[in-house]
């Protein structure tokens, strides 16, 4: 069955006794219409269920829509979600929404996507890389169009970026745990190629170089989705000397590790997780962490100056990180082992 054609100007300047103008003028420049007339118009409109195209009246202006594009990896990842509601939320104060898009952490999904809302003609871009090569949006970005990178930034672009204090994370918790005994700890994550894991390793390696221990025997840089965290972790604490503390450098690693630790009834390796997470001060698991909605909300005000004035160089912001004690993170190095079976 076809659905009822939709509301047009000239309908809902029928139905409110004015012109089209005057329906164009209540929904752009408001203030320039009468109160008692303009009630008129928007109750009209309510009643057709009418929605004025913003889309084509930006178009008509040659520029862009009030909305924002993100670009992230996947949903499934409370931090993106996170982030996005940080952005969404800054956004809307000023008249914006946000089209949040996602690539599936794939270098193909992300020049896809890019290339979807750049279509759309979005007023701004921001971007979680997933790939190590942005020059792509370089033009545009010339053309006018603001891009901001979050969590990293982009590479062979000229682009603001919002980031965190990831080195001053990772090193504050390899220094605590340092500083309670423990001398094998080993950093577990994916590869240095990411720009947020690289200074999380650098952190990691620059605390464990500090007090005169070599990092190297205990780190483990793998991808997550290739090789099972849970494995990952099972195969590490079952070597002949194994690690007596984990960092974690992302919250599915975290996951993992408590998963394996569980299973073989593990309560005395140490364990910080970077990423906090939605149960993890029920499972009294210490993290590095910090805030992602404003990640966001930093990036959409990034956007939003950057709107007003295109001009002057890219600028990075850099968010702090803290480390939060809630057990595990605090345990002495641990003399009896638990016995172990791989994954």
């Amino acid at each position: 069955m076809a659905g009822q054609l939709r509301a047009t100007a000239e309908d809902v300047a029928a139905l409110a006794g004015v012109s089209a103008k005057t329906v164009s003028r209540v929904f752009n420049q408001r203030e320039l219409v009468h109160p008692e007339t303009a009630e008129r118009v928007m109750r009209a409109a309510k009643r057709l269920r009418f929605r004025p195209n913003t889309l084509a009246r930006g178009l008509r202006r040659g520029g862009g829509t009030n909305t924002v594009g993100l670009i992230v990896g996947e949903l499934g990842n409370p931090f993106y979600y996170k982030v996005a509601s940080g952005l969404e939320r800054e956004l809307a104060e000023h008249g914006y929404g946000l089209v949040v898009a996602t690539t599936d952490d794939t270098v193909e999904g992300e020049q896809r996507v890019a290339d979807i809302l750049l279509s759309q003609r979005i007023s701004a871009l921001a971007i979680i890389p997933v790939s190590d090569d942005q020059s792509y949006l370089e033009g545009e970005r010339q053309l006018g169009t603001p891009i901001v990178s979050i969590d990293r930034p982009a590479s062979n672009l000229v682009a603001d970026s919002v980031v965190l204090d990831n080195g001053a994370g990772a090193h504050d918790a390899t220094r605590r745990l340092l500083q309670r005994g423990h001398r094998h700890i080993a950093y577990v994550c994916n590869p240095a190629s990411i720009y947020s894991q690289a200074e999380r390793i650098a952190g990691y390696r620059r605390a464990m170089r500090d007090h005169g221990t070599d990092p190297t025997p205990w780190e483990r840089l793998e991808d997550d989705r290739s090789l099972a965290p849970e494995k990952l972790i099972a195969d590490l604490l079952a070597l002949s000397e194994p690690p007596t503390a984990i960092i974690c450098g992302n919250n599915r690693m975290t996951i993992g590790a408590l998963r394996t630790m569980r299973r073989n009834a593990d309560t005395v390796t140490a364990l910080i997780g970077f990423d906090d997470f939605d149960t993890a001060d029920v499972l009294d698991v210490s993290v590095i962490t910090y805030d992602p909605h404003e990640l966001g909300r930093q990036a959409a005000r990034v956007a939003l100056e950057r709107m007003t004035d295109l001009t002057g160089t890219s600028r990075q912001l850099v968010l702090p990180t803290r480390v939060i004690e809630r057990g595990t993170g605090e345990r002495a190095p641990h003399r009896l082992r638990p016995s172990w079976r791989n994954f």
